[in-house]
């Protein structure tokens, strides 16, 4: 369950000193983003904030929505923001933002120039997070059939999506187009298995964005993030409230996205693209071999490492929960 749905209508109950965690938690779904075919949302999972982090954005775009429309607007707005884990969106923000303003340019530098490498962590890293909404899944109340089904389908439209991004490269997109692209982006970075970075990769806007950020073009900057703003509100709630009345569908679709997602990670395959880390004919592995096979068992081995400590937290939080309704 949510911390923030577990503290109900009160303040929220997020330990403080979690915040150093937190703040690391961001900064690698920040990272994440940054890298085409990889999800933040993916992250968000796998190091267990991404049930609270919808459900704390929900609140904040529930305030503002009873700020602008009422009734009762001053009371509803501050009930929703109450209800909001500040502790937590604000380090996982401050780390997102650190990571796009201190590792883009590094970032677009090892995508591009090692694209064998950084595809072969970032497999590593998705291939075994597909465990995580698995953990979650609820009993089943229907047919496996009906679960399979949906999976294969979202892991088909992944693979598909994936083979899109193909148009090349702008050097000077309309700022309409770049504020689009910033909406449809972020709803990406709410979905685990669908990539913001990949998006952008398919309408050819990747590296544009990348450098904007390093070279601090303010104006382009701008209406980037008023769009991901737009893409955001129009989008996390629905997010919310999937999660919370189709909870099964909505984590069986996630894990097939993920599957389908592999497809723009695989390490070996011919660039069709005006990138130089865009998608193309998958290859056999040829040279080189050994550096991206060493990289994606470590992309698996930080992944079962963040599932256990995050398995270990929940059941010490459980443990306590218990003593506490005990006493």
């Amino acid at each position: 369950m949510p911390e923030s749905d577990a503290a109900g209508s009160g303040e929220p109950r997020r330990p403080a000193r979690l915040a150093p965690i937190d703040l690391a938690r961001g900064f690698l779904i920040g990272s994440a983003e940054l890298v085409p075919g990889v999800s933040g949302g993916t992250v968000a999972l796998v190091t267990g904030v991404y049930e609270d982090l919808i459900a704390s954005a929900s609140h904040v775009l529930g305030a503002a929505r009873a700020l602008v429309l009422g009734p009762d607007r001053k009371a509803a707005c501050l009930r929703e923001l109450r209800r909001t884990e500040w502790r937590l969106i604000v380090p996982v923000l401050a780390g997102m933002i650190l990571a796009v303003l201190t590792i883009a340019g590094v970032m677009s530098t090892f995508v591009t120039d090692h694209p064998e490498l950084a595809r072969g962590l970032f497999f590593g890293l998705v291939a075994a997070s597909i465990i995580v909404p698995i953990r979650m899944l609820p009993d089943p109340h229907r047919a496996p059939a009906l679960d399979a089904g949906l999976a294969v389908l979202a892991a088909a439209t992944a693979y598909f999506l994936v083979t899109l991004a193909t148009g090349g490269s702008s050097t000077d997109p309309p700022l309409y187009l770049v504020f689009g692209a910033a909406a449809v982006a972020v709803c990406a970075l709410v979905v685990p298995g669908v990539s913001g970075s990949f998006l952008l990769l398919a309408i050819g806007i990747y590296t544009v964005t990348l450098d904007a950020v390093s070279e601090r073009d303010l104006v382009y900057v701008a209406v980037f993030g008023a769009g991901a703003a737009f893409g955001l509100a129009s989008f996390v709630q629905l997010i919310s409230y999937l999660l919370r009345e189709h909870r099964r569908t909505t984590l069986v679709v996630m894990t097939g996205l993920m599957v389908g997602s592999l497809r723009a990670l695989w390490p070996w395959q011919s660039s069709s693209s005006g990138e130089a880390s865009g998608p193309g004919a998958l290859l056999a592995p040829t040279a080189p071999v050994t550096g991206p096979l060493l990289l994606m068992a470590l992309g698996v081995a930080v992944v079962l490492l963040l599932v256990w400590v995050q398995a270990r937290s929940d059941s010490q939080q459980q443990n306590d929960e218990a003593q506490d309704r005990q006493r």
